[in-house]
């Protein structure tokens, strides 16, 4: 009986051990504060393009179609790894 109830316990206490580790690394994963960073510079340099004098031969609205390509990017990385 004390061999079961050492059993027993030993499985209880690694499958707790499995949970935590699994919840830490899902939150670690999740908080992304690089991609979070990149998101809000692309944000702020989206914000000075479209305020920026439109006579820039093209380039100016050309480099808005890539940063906001660039944000729809970093947002779809984000999620993706919040799942």
């Amino acid at each position: 009986m004390n061999k079961i109830s050492s059993r027993t316990f030993l499985t209880a206490l690694l499958i707790g051990a499995l949970f935590i580790v699994t919840f830490i690394a899902g939150r670690v994963t999740a908080d992304q504060p690089h991609m979070r960073a990149a998101l809000s510079s692309l944000q702020v340099a989206q914000s000075e393009l479209q305020q920026a004098v439109p006579d820039k031969g093209g380039h100016r609205v050309r480099a808005l179609e890539l940063v906001n390509q660039a944000i729809v990017e970093v947002q779809a990385g984000i999620e993706f790894a919040e799942y």
